[in-house]
């Protein structure tokens, strides 16, 4: 604009200085001609400092003129400028200029509409990637390119994969299973809304995704790509495994002692009853058996009880010794049945707790231990206190467990060893309500096993302040 501005006054002055030429040629026609060569000089001399200074003053005058007029549309291009960079805080400076005043206001208002929009555009944008961070469901948008153009933190970590990896890439070329890869192909080829549920291997884990993908339609009804949504069930798919299992071993463990009960009682209507001998032996199979389905259904309300929600126990300050030697003392028979020899490590410690349920708690943990540990070897108990919290461990010498099935442990009705646990009397679900019962309590429990060499539970467990 600088050079805009030189022209123009450049213009200016050639334009004054030719009028000026011509009236100064003018003037000489009109006035007297003078004869001496003197006189000549003196009017030439006065014609040219006269022609001089107009100039100057013109120059000055013009120079001014141009300031006046130029300065706001150099304003107002340098503002446009700054709008065409994506500086839209720009704004015009709105002199008293004659017809430059509008154009600075209408650039102004140019600009402030500009801010609105982009200040909205980035807040829209925002919103977007915050829902698509945070919905919770994995999500992965492909262009009809067929190159990623889109995909959120969940789909990134479910894969462990990164952005810089990901984004821009053939959807074929991101290693994704070939299960999901087939379901984006088939979306992607065919151009049509379509649900599946995939099953595949991650690592040593059984994954299950509930997939949806679906075409992108632009304007005008242009297809831009495909979008694919995925939620990760495999949780889901446990537990209705487990439901399933949980129906078939309730109906398991009642058919058996069911099964005795009526077989013996109705051998004994036939006529046993009769021989006294066959008649006591029957009836303490039956009363066993009875027994046995007594233990099975208080377990299985008792779990009930502990699995509602809402479920809390009556936590009072607890002496943890004493409710581990009342334990002791309820399984000693079992103890003695066995030859089973007990160490107690055990330091006086107060806890947060429910007597009556932490009792139940270390008494299910003796049974494990006792159930699945041989004659004459040991069982130890451990109390004390670490990093602010009471530390409980029954530690046995029995078979152990393999690492892929401790996960497992704490399953309705699982056994490590189901024949030896059936035997003993066991239902298979008193891990399930030590675990139950220890997070109501607001601890956890842990497990460290060696095959052939015994199994530690320990438990953490709230100090009572």
């Amino acid at each position: 604009m600088k050079s805009f501005r030189h022209r123009l006054l450049a213009t200016l002055l050639v334009w004054i200085g030719m009028m000026l030429a011509g009236l100064f040629i003018v003037m000489l026609q009109v006035l007297p001609i003078y004869e001496s060569a003197e006189d000549k000089t003196d009017i030439w001399m006065i014609l040219f400092l006269t022609f001089a200074v107009a100039l100057f003053f013109s120059a000055i005058v013009g120079s001014r003129i141009i300031e006046v007029n130029i300065q706001p549309i150099e304003n107002a291009t340098e503002t446009a400028m700054e709008l065409v960079k994506g500086n839209y805080r720009a704004r015009a400076s709105e002199s008293n200029a004659l017809g430059s005043v509008e154009l600075s206001r209408t650039i102004n208002v140019l600009a402030r509409n500009l801010q609105e929009i982009t200040a909205m555009r980035g807040m829209e944008q925002e919103r977007l990637k915050t829902l698509i961070e945070n919905m919770g469901s994995a999500l992965i948008m492909i262009d009809k390119q067929g190159a990623v153009s889109l995909v959120n933190k969940p789909f990134l970590d479910e894969f462990g994969l990164s952005t810089e990896n990901t984004l821009g890439k053939f959807y074929k070329e991101i290693h994704v299973p070939s299960e999901l890869e087939d379901f984006i192909e088939n979306v992607f080829m065919m151009e049509t809304h379509s649900r599946a549920q995939i099953e595949f291997l991650s690592g040593l884990k059984l994954k299950n995704l509930n997939v949806y993908g679906a075409p992108v339609i632009g304007e005008h009804e242009r297809w831009l790509g495909i979008v694919i949504v995925f939620h990760d069930i495999t949780e889901l798919k446990r537990l209705e495994q487990i439901r399933k299992d949980f129906v078939a071993n309730v109906s398991h463990e009642l058919r058996t002692p069911v099964t005795s009960i009526k077989g013996f009682s109705e051998t004994l209507l036939d006529g046993a009853y009769q021989d006294t001998e066959t008649l006591l032996s029957f009836l303490e199979i039956v009363h066993s058996e009875s027994n046995r389905l007594e233990m099975l259904i208080n377990d299985l309300l008792d779990l009930s009880n502990v699995e509602q929600s809402g479920f809390e126990v009556n936590a009072q300050p607890t002496d943890m010794k004493a409710a581990i030697n009342r334990a002791v003392e309820m399984i000693q028979p079992k103890l003695d049945e066995k030859s089973i020899r007990l160490n107690l490590e055990v330091k006086p410690v107060t806890v947060l707790g429910d007597a009556n349920r932490l009792i139940q708690v270390v008494m299910n943990l003796l049974i494990n231990a006792v159930t699945y540990s041989s004659n004459h070897t040991e069982i130890t108990i451990r109390l004390f206190i670490k990093d602010e919290q009471a530390v409980i461990q029954v530690e046995d010498q029995g078979i152990g467990i393999e690492s892929s099935e401790i996960g497992r442990l704490f399953e309705r009705f699982y056994r490590v060893d189901r024949a030896r646990s059936r035997n003993s009397g066991g239902t298979g679900l008193g891990l399930s309500i030590v675990k139950h019962l220890i997070e109501a309590h607001h601890g956890k429990v842990e497990v460290d096993s060696q095959v052939g060499v015994g199994t530690t539970f320990t438990i953490y467990l709230p100090l009572a302040s």
